[in-house]
């Protein structure tokens, strides 16, 4: 992804050169505040590493001795192996090379030049829609904007009933844990095979047919080109619309969240270039990173320097990469850790604006740029009607899939 530079001079009290967010009660942090505190690093009692520091974490991350433990990953080890690993639990020669070979669906001029007139689409159709009803849940509409968009990109393009974004949402309120025989377990199980089954018949199996007989520009054809069968390319729609879909609808709420509820700072988006509405939107995700954790298992002894102390990861530990605390960390960012500032100025070389919010080494985010701009394509719209307002702030929950948060039921009203 294009790195923006977040430094951007503000319109807003630019005479005194400061940010254009006052640091009030409003602008704090509003997810996991009690996982904040706590050493750079230590190990548990159970031998899990937990790493709180950014420099550490992004060492670890571009470390070559470790492997994915996040996203159920190691859960997916565990099974039984009839079909390939997804490209998400990959490592290795073999994931740089899937990387490199899927990477032009994500490139930053690619998403501008072939997917920005269907995020336009999108966003148009959703906002006329909440204007016709005058409210809506704005989480319900984040997530028909990000599956709408990622379908395009990953092929889930021909459905045989429309709803595919409610029949995902069903499928990821289920907890995935291994299979056990008591009644409680096997009654999970099958729910969560029936959720799936439906996923596959529905929108993955038609996409398939079509593509075997004229391929596209996607990442369905590029799987069946590679030999994938059926039920691998039904691996990868999950864990691609867990990595992706999933994860945009709660970035989409929790920024229009924030800028509704700052005016000043909703009126510099609203008039602001591009790339100082990017810098704005890599801050919110700075300060409010969706995928809270980030897991990794040592394949060798990791030797790390923090402050000029040693440290030891032996071989085979789990380690947690808390990102809450990474990204906030006061040697880099400064003061008002805690608070949204787009004027931030980091401290360091090559930092991305938004830490570690997209990851970093051979995982990071392939769809960050993606992410963004369907966001701000969405809120740009959003944020323009000028009657609307927050009629319940959202709920928050947590998901075991992406160790993030989730907000449901934020309902938004034109008055």
């Amino acid at each position: 992804m294009q790195t923006i530079n977040s430094s951007f001079q503000p319109a807003v009290n630019s005479a005194e050169g400061r940010c254009p967010v006052e640091h009030s009660p409003v602008s704090h942090k509003k997810t996991r505040l009690q996982e904040l505190g706590g050493p750079a690093f230590e190990r548990d009692a159970g031998g899990t590493w937990h790493i709180r520091n950014f420099e550490l974490t992004r060492s670890i991350l571009r470390n070559n001795n470790t492997c994915q433990a996040g996203f159920k990953a190691e859960l997916f080890a565990q099974m039984p192996h009839m079909i390939r690993e997804p490209i998400l639990y990959q490592d290795g020669k073999v994931h740089h090379e899937q990387r490199r070979q899927t990477a032009r669906f994500f490139a930053p001029r690619t998403v501008s030049l072939k997917y920005r007139e269907l995020m336009e689409r999108l966003a148009d159709r959703l906002i006329a829609r909440l204007r016709s009803a005058g409210r809506a849940d704005l989480s319900r509409l984040a997530m028909e904007m990000a599956v709408g968009v990622a379908a395009q990109v990953v092929g889930l393009t021909n459905s045989r009933l429309p709803g595919m974004d409610a029949r995902l949402a069903a499928f990821f309120k289920r907890k995935i844990e291994p299979l056990g025989w008591r009644p409680r377990a096997l009654w999970h199980y099958i729910g969560n095979q029936r959720s799936i089954l439906t996923f596959f018949l529905l929108d993955v199996q038609p996409a398939i047919k079509v593509r075997r007989r004229q391929p596209r520009e996607d990442l369905i054809s590029h799987l069946l080109a590679q030999g994938y069968n059926g039920m691998e390319i039904l691996t990868e729609c999950v864990t691609f619309a867990a990595a992706g879909m999933v994860t945009t609808r709660e970035f989409i709420s929790i920024a229009a969240w924030h800028l509704m509820e700052q005016p000043s700072l909703r009126v510099r988006y609203l008039t602001a270039p591009e790339e100082e509405r990017y810098a704005i939107l890599h801050e919110i995700l700075r300060l409010e990173p969706v995928v809270g954790h980030i897991y990794r298992r040592a394949t060798a002894d990791l030797l790390l320097d923090h402050h000029g102390q040693s440290i030891l990861i032996p071989q085979g530990s789990l380690i947690d990469l808390h990102i809450h605390m990474s990204n906030t960390d006061g040697d880099i960012v400064g003061e008002h850790a805690l608070q949204l500032c787009p004027a931030r100025k980091l401290a360091g070389e090559r930092i991305p604006a938004e830490l570690m919010s997209f990851g970093d080494g051979a995982h990071r985010c392939p769809g960050s740029y993606l992410a963004i701009q369907e966001t701000d394509t969405l809120l740009t719209r959003l944020l323009a009607l000028a009657d609307l307002s927050i009629e319940r702030k959202p709920g928050m929950g947590w998901n075991d899939i992406t160790a993030g948060y989730e907000l449901r039921e934020f309902i938004v009203t034109l008055k």
